[in-house]
């Protein structure tokens, strides 16, 4: 494929969602150099979530361009773990969960990137065969001084709180990617700059020109509209998510963050952006309906326009019209007297008894259509279904085996 120089797409694709460049650029997009364009996801859990998308949909944007993608699936910096933005040592995974991770990665990634088109490398091709003495020189690049720059690093200790030698290692080897595949872009969030400009000093210290960088903001927030869009957090929309399970997450975002969201998620103009947030900031547009076509602008993106729709529809009956959706998951327990808390976690309606014993004190457990707020209640489950939900969107009928 031929490289586009249009000046339009180029435009876009320096200034939608992008905070930040280092580098040439505009003018090696300008003259047509077929760009190699990286961008690396270490597999740390199973599942991308909307904040994922963000830079993934950027490199989709070089790609129909004709520049070179290269996806790196950090298998081994997965080890590590990316400790930007973190107060403590991410625990290191062994070599069977990022596998696990991994598995799941590269369907998700097709359902942004055309896949044919990409180059997918492993950064175990180059690090599980380096020797000692290739780290030692990988080391002798970079200095304490420069690493201990970094905010997270440099709370930390003065906070008292130990940084671990290995997490010195990550830039490093995040830079090293950069060297191993030629890259002469690397994009990522704004909270990656530490790292990519790393990336940058590698390749000048090693005599190849620097790669130019583009940083995406703002970060995207999640469902709860406060705090970065994370699964530990519990506050993110997956890609693999089902529709229904999308369409009611988006839902429950505060009217607060719907500019944001259109901005990094869809695939809208910046004007349309703008009139739907001046027609629900005026009162001229219900926030609801404004979140209704987020969600359906999402959901066609990652399934279909059909399953959109079918979400909408299913939404409406169960929230607006406070009916019982039409599938409900079944699972089957021992028969018998069971503590309300003690089902809410085997059913996985909670993921702890710390949040099934909260959940119920607020009211938001119903056992048979009644609420229970009893966080001691006790349920009997036999032959027939017994529906549980939780909040409004959860619901599973629950049979003696």
């Amino acid at each position: 494929m031929a490289v586009s120089t249009d000046k339009e797409k180029i435009a876009h694709l320096l200034t939608r969602n992008v905070e930040r460049e280092a580098g040439d650029l505009k003018k090696h997009l300008e003259i047509g150099k077929k760009l190699r364009v990286k961008f690396g996801a270490d597999p740390t859990a199973p599942d991308l979530h909307l904040g994922h998308t963000v830079p993934l949909r950027k490199l989709r944007e070089f790609q129909d361009l004709g520049h070179q993608v290269v996806f790196i699936i950090g298998d081994y910096t997965a080890k590590v773990g990316d400790p930007s933005g973190k107060s403590k040592t991410r625990p290191m995974l062994s070599d069977a969960e990022v596998k696990k991770n991994a598995k799941t990665y590269l369907a998700q990634v097709g359902r942004v990137l055309n896949l044919k088109k990409t180059e997918v490398r492993w950064n175990s091709e180059w690090f599980a065969k380096m020797r000692f003495n290739d780290i030692l020189q990988l080391c002798g690049q970079f200095t304490v001084a420069r690493m201990i720059e970094r905010e997270d690093f440099r709370n930390r200790l003065k906070e008292g709180t130990d940084v671990h030698m290995h997490e010195l290692l990550y830039p490093m080897m995040q830079a090293y990617d950069s060297i191993m595949i030629d890259a002469d872009v690397e994009i990522g969030g704004t909270d990656q700059m530490f790292n990519i400009l790393a990336g940058r000093d590698l390749q000048r210290k090693m005599g190849k020109r620097e790669q130019d960088c583009l940083f995406m903001g703002p970060i995207l927030v999640g469902t709860d509209g406060a705090k970065k869009m994370s699964k530990s957090l519990g506050n993110y929309v997956g890609i693999a998510d089902a529709p229904d399970d999308m369409f009611g997450k988006i839902m429950s975002i505060p009217d607060t963050a719907l500019r944001e969201w259109f901005m990094l998620t869809t695939d809208l103009t910046t004007s349309d952006v703008e009139d739907l947030t001046a027609a629900f900031a005026t009162g001229k547009m219900n926030p609801r309906d404004a979140k209704i076509r987020l969600a359906k602008e999402i959901i066609a993106m990652y399934h279909s326009r059909k399953a959109a729709d079918a979400a909408e529809a299913q939404f409406k009956k169960v929230f607006q019209k406070k009916e019982v959706p039409d599938e409900i998951v079944q699972m089957l327990v021992a028969t018998g007297t069971h503590a309300l808390l003690d089902l809410l976690v085997e059913t996985k309606l909670a993921a702890s008894k710390g949040e099934a014993r909260r959940v119920v004190a607020e009211g938001g457990v119903r056992v048979a259509g009644a609420v229970v707020k009893d966080i001691a209640a006790k349920v009997t489950i036999g032959k027939n279904a017994t529906l549980i939900q939780k909040g409004k969107r959860y619901f599973v009928n629950v049979l003696g085996k």
